[in-house]
């Protein structure tokens, strides 16, 4: 059986003096390709970095909206320029994050478009954070639209509602751990209306580690863990399941 983990941060210090031993443990599980994914300049090189040290991490490569009031046009031209590796698979994270403020919402929204448009001219997928910004994201995302090479909803943490606009929209939506935990009832649901062509999985390692590892590390090798509880909400076998998912991990990110 064979999965992808189409969003983690391995380039994060939490994996320091682990980073082999963890990606071993993703392909014992089964985990043969993993995308590591960018949150401002720095990771972004390490993403591609590491993209080119391991031949199954391929990198995304973007501005965190946490991090959006540092952007300047010379940080956009050297992460286009990191767009242009072979490995870099998609340009990402980038979005809204209105939950924790950490940039101020009106710099969060033009640095989103610019990011948005940028990645249409460098013919990259783009992923996307939406925290407490529903409308607001697809507003902006709307202006910048069509996306000729798709767009990756990372971490779907919305209720069953807003998720029919994403399905409108044709994008892959991803589900991490966020899928395992008790009092997710609404992510579940959402779930059940996707597409199976549209469905992926993460992790977001080293965040929102799955039940039963709550309270750990997250890491590439727990994604069967959202594959466990994705085929008990839609009673799909787990192999199937995987083979649909990194089907789809594949096509989107074209690796």
């Amino acid at each position: 059986m064979h999965l992808i983990d189409t969003h983690a941060h391995l380039d994060c210090e939490d994996f320091d003096g682990e980073r082999d031993q963890v990606i071993q443990r993703a392909a014992e599980k089964g985990v043969n390709k993993i995308v590591n994914i960018g949150a401002d300049l720095q990771s972004s090189r390490k993403s591609v970095e590491l993209a080119e040290k391991y031949d199954n991490i391929y990198a995304a490569v973007g501005v965190h909206p946490h991090e959006a009031d540092t952007v300047s046009d010379d940080i956009l031209n050297k992460i286009a320029e990191l767009s242009q590796n072979k490995n870099t698979a998609a340009f990402g994270e980038i979005g809204l994050d209105f939950y924790y403020d950490n940039s101020p919402r009106d710099i969060q929204q033009d640095v989103f478009l610019k990011q948005l448009l940028l990645a249409k001219d460098l013919n990259l997928p783009v992923v996307i954070h939406s925290r407490s910004a529903e409308e607001e994201t697809l507003k902006i995302m709307d202006k910048a639209s069509p996306f000729p090479k798709g767009v990756i909803f990372h971490c779907y943490a919305y209720d069953e509602s807003y998720v029919d606009s994403l399905i409108e929209r044709d994008f892959y939506i991803a589900f991490g751990g966020l899928l395992t935990f008790r009092n997710t009832d609404a992510v579940r649901e959402a779930f059940k209306k996707v597409p199976l062509n549209r469905i992926l999985f993460e992790t977001d390692a080293p965040y929102l580690t799955p039940t039963p590892f709550r309270g750990k590390r997250n890491e590439p090798a727990y994604v069967e863990y959202v594959l466990k509880k994705a085929s008990v909400v839609r009673r799909i076998r787990e192999m199937e399941l995987a083979k649909i998912t990194t089907e789809n991990a594949e096509r989107i990110y074209n690796i």
